[in-house]
C-alpha cells in the first residue's frame, strides 16, 4: 500500500463522513465525495454510470463508503430508492473495488435483525431485518462480498452526533420547543457517537496501511458500538439531564408511537470480535454522551 493512500470517502458530507473526514486526513490523502460535491467530487449513488466516473478519476488506494438511505420510514414508501443506494451501488463499488485490487471499509446497521433475542447479536447470528431499510442494508452487505473486493463490514447502531440528522439532535430541538415528550421504553439498544465509530475506523486502516494488520486475515464482517445498553427513553433521559433540561420525558411503549417501519425490540451488538481482532473497544454510551454535547456549542 501506498505510504499516503489516496482515500476515496463516499458520502463525505454525512453523519459518519464529515467525522471521518478529519479521523482520516492523517491517515492518507482524503478525497471526499458527496451528493452535492461541496469540497470535493461529486456523485450520485442512483446512476451507475456517475460511481463509474468516480473511481476513474480518482483512481483511490481505498474506498470508504458512509453513504446510506437512512430515513427508515419513508423507505418503506420508496423502496427502490433505497434498494438503489444501500445494495445496488455498493455492488457497484464493490465490483470496481474488486478489480482495481483495492480494499473497502462499509458500513451497515442493527436493523438487519429482527430483535427477538435476549442477548447481544453476534456476526455469526443470523439476520432477519423487518424493514425496507433493514432488507436494504444487509443486500448491500451481501453484495460487496460477493463482489469479491477485499472488505471490511462495521455494523453498527443508534448512530448520533452533532451534524445530521439523529436522535440527539431531535431531543434537543424538542426538549426547546415542549414541557412534556413520551419516547418509547420497550426499544433496547446502544447509543454510538458517530466520531468514536470514525475514529476506530481511522486506527484500523492506519494498521492496513502501515502493515501492522494484514487485510486478507481481518477482512469481514464485524460489529462495532459504544458499550452498554439503553431504551429510547433511557437515551432521551440521559441527554435531558446532561442537558440540565426541565422537559417532562415519559416513558410508553412502541404500541403508542406507531411507525411506518418495524424496529427490533432488540438490538444490542455483541462486540467482542472487533475488540479480539483489533484491540480496540469503544467507551459507554454515557461515558462518550457528554463529550459529545461538549463539542456542539462550538460546532453550533
Amino acid at each position: 500500500m501506498h505510504p499516503h493512500p489516496r482515500i476515496l470517502l463516499i458520502g463525505s458530507d454525512g453523519q459518519v463522513g464529515w467525522e471521518l473526514r478529519r479521523t482520516l486526513a492523517p491517515v492518507g490523502q482524503v478525497i471526499a465525495a458527496s451528493l452535492h460535491g461541496h469540497d470535493g467530487p461529486a456523485v450520485d449513488l442512483l446512476k451507475p454510470a456517475s460511481v463509474r466516473k468516480l473511481f476513474s478519476d480518482t483512481n483511490p488506494d481505498c474506498v470508504v463508503n458512509a453513504a446510506a438511505y437512512t430515513a427508515v420510514d419513508k423507505a418503506e414508501q420508496e423502496p427502490a430508492r433505497a434498494q438503489a443506494i444501500n445494495a445496488d451501488a455498493v455492488s457497484l463499488i464493490g465490483e470496481l473495488a474488486a478489480a482495481a485490487g483495492r480494499p473497502v471499509l462499509h458500513y451497515s446497521t442493527d436493523f438487519v435483525f429482527s430483535g427477538a433475542t435476549e442477548r447481544p447479536y453476534r456476526e455469526d447470528d443470523p439476520p432477519q431485518p423487518l424493514s425496507v431499510y433493514g432488507r436494504t442494508k444487509l443486500a448491500g452487505e451481501q453484495a460487496l462480498f460477493d463482489s469479491g473486493a477485499d472488505a471490511l463490514v462495521f455494523r453498527t447502531a443508534w448512530l448520533y452526533g452533532v451534524r445530521g440528522s439523529n436522535f440527539l439532535l431531535t431531543m434537543l430541538n424538542l426538549f426547546r420547543e415542549r414541557s412534556e415528550l413520551r419516547v418509547v421504553d420497550d426499544q433496547i439498544g446502544t447509543p454510538t457517537w458517530s466520531r468514536m465509530l470514525a475514529e476506530v475506523s481511522a486506527q484500523v486502516l492506519h494498521r492496513i496501511f502501515t502493515g501492522d494488520l494484514t487485510l486478507t486475515e481481518v477482512k469481514g464482517l464485524y460489529h462495532i458500538t459504544a458499550a452498554g445498553a439503553t431504551s429510547w427513553f433511557g437515551f432521551a433521559e440521559a441527554i435531558g439531564t446532561a442537558t440540565g433540561n426541565r422537559c417532562q420525558v415519559l416513558p410508553i411503549p412502541t404500541s403508542e408511537y406507531p411507525a411506518p417501519a418495524r424496529r427490533p425490540a432488540y438490538s444490542v451488538l455483541d462486540t467482542s470480535r472487533f475488540r479480539r481482532t483489533f484491540a480496540l473497544t469503544l467507551p459507554d454510551w454515557r461515558q462518550s454522551l457528554p463529550l459529545c454535547l461538549a463539542d456542539l456549542p462550538r460546532r453550533g
